[in-house]
């Protein structure tokens, strides 16, 4: 699920995009190249946030996936583009 897009469902950021950039057992980590950057992502329980469906940026998912350097304005750009 790395380098999908996500929604959080609670909290005091509900209903707010994020891109999965890691995940446990219990846990995802999201940023959003803003207030949360890929420094110090949010971790947040997995029945806490919804998927977007077909929510997926091709360029960060390969990225993420084969470790390769992504940049904050990266993450920034996508949710900006997705929201449209």
């Amino acid at each position: 699920m790395v380098g999908m897009f996500a929604v959080s469902l609670a909290g005091h950021d509900k209903g707010e995009m994020y891109v999965i950039i890691k995940e446990d057992s219990e846990y995802f980590y999201l940023s959003d190249g803003n207030l949360r950057p890929l420094d110090k992502p949010k971790k947040k329980k997995k029945k806490h946030i919804q998927l977007v469906k077909n929510g997926v940026d091709e360029t960060l998912m390969d990225k993420l996936q084969n470790a390769k350097p992504i940049y904050n304005e990266e993450i920034k750009f996508a949710i900006k583009v997705r929201k449209k």
